[in-house]
């Protein structure tokens, strides 16, 4: 795909984003540091979801210094509810570096950019291309859905020489003078036009040089490998109360929700039973003993490689003063202060529904049909 075609395509492309880009918030400026931020809530996450969360970060967090001096709490706190929680912790690490060794500024070039934590190649080509306006590939997987068409790959997207093919294309359509705007442009046709059921080719700029809609291959293109059935896991959580408080653990800084609180807990073992679980998970945790009394509820839900159920019980501490075996801390909360924490979303579930007697029962289920209700939600990227 060279010469005059080439020339087309970009054309065709950039002159619908004119007339048809999305209005989002990011797109309103220039600064690199809200760029940056966009970039990294996009991961994995829904425009429409982002929004609200963009405008309140920025708002909280205007520059990357006021960034780099707010406590890890507080940052995760603001991310709550969004999940995938590591964008959280690199995003607020990677502020601190920029003030330490940058004077609080991005770079302008992909090893400075790659140098922090939480960007990749996609990332640093989104900020690099539309906040610096220099012409390198934004790929991601909007970006291989319409080129895999465009150029009729049939091949699974994940075979490397297939990316790299990708990649070479986009850099020979990108415009030396609308970088920023052209990787958009494809980002926007991925997301609104070029869907990955029944593509709306009749609405496509590119319908006319598109190799796939051409040999009628669209709505088989791109390969899509079948997924797994995920797994299941059962996971505990003990309410342990003293004098008005509640016992609460903070998750391990590296791991599946690291840095959130918790309630003490964890996976429960093959062989126990969720009491006994539960028992053996405070002792490894916090190094105490309790007894578990009754349950009070249980809470749904999945992430992207597992489904899994929280088993929440009322404990009384029995002896042995905690200690931060398994977790990175540990605290006796006021239950007033609960909602200040930063917890997973099935936690806050069971924070309502004990602290909360508004808006859920004492006890019992929430969801009657647990696992077929899971494998309707494994379609797409879950989280806490």
């Amino acid at each position: 795909m060279t010469g005059p075609d080439t020339k087309n395509i970009t054309r065709r492309l950039l002159a619908w984003y004119d007339k048809n880009s999305r209005s989002l918030p990011w797109r309103k400026t220039r600064d690199p540091y809200a760029i940056w931020v966009s970039e990294i809530m996009l991961q994995q996450t829904q425009v429409d979801t982002v929004i609200p969360y963009f405008r309140r970060f920025v708002k909280r967090y205007p520059t990357i210094r006021h960034l780099a001096r707010a406590s890890r709490d507080d940052v995760l706190k603001a991310w709550e509810n969004m999940g995938y929680y590591a964008r959280a912790r690199h995003l607020h690490e990677a502020a601190r570096r920029l003030v330490q060794d940058h004077g609080g500024k991005l770079p302008a070039t992909p090893e400075g950019l790659l140098s922090l934590p939480g960007i990749g190649a996609y990332t640093a080509g989104a900020i690099l291309s539309i906040a610096f306006g220099k012409p390198v590939p934004a790929v991601d997987g909007n970006v291989r859905r319409v080129m895999s068409r465009l150029l009729a790959i049939r091949k699974p997207l994940r075979e490397p020489f297939v990316q790299k093919k990708i990649e070479k294309t986009v850099q020979a359509l990108m415009p030396q003078d609308r970088p920023g705007q052209f990787n958009q442009a494809i980002m926007d046709l991925g997301a609104t036009v070029c869907l990955p059921r029944k593509p709306a080719c009749g609405r496509c700029p590119l319908a006319g040089s598109c190799l796939a809609r051409i040999k009628g291959l669209q709505n088989d293109i791109p390969s899509v490998p079948k997924r797994a059935a995920l797994p299941h896991r059962d996971v505990t959580a003990g309410i342990i109360r003293k004098n008005g408080r509640v016992l609460v653990v903070r998750r391990p800084e590296r791991g599946l929700l690291g840095g959130l609180w918790k309630f003490p807990g964890g996976t429960r073992e093959d062989g126990l039973s969720l009491q006994q679980g539960l028992r053996q998970s405070v002792l490894g945790e916090l190094g105490i003993e309790i007894t578990v009394g009754r349950k009070l509820l249980s809470v749904d839900h999945g992430f992207t490689h597992f489904l899994m159920t929280l088993h929440a019980f009322s404990c009384r501490h029995l002896k042995g003063r905690p200690k931060a075996l398994g977790c990175d801390g540990w605290s006796w909360v006021p239950v007033d202060r609960l909602k200040s924490l930063a917890f997973s979303k099935a936690d806050r579930v069971l924070i309502r529904s004990q602290f909360d007697e508004r808006k859920f029962p004492k006890s019992g289920t929430l969801s009657g049909s647990r696992l077929n209700a899971f494998h309707a939600m494994a379609g797409g990227p879950r989280s806490l």
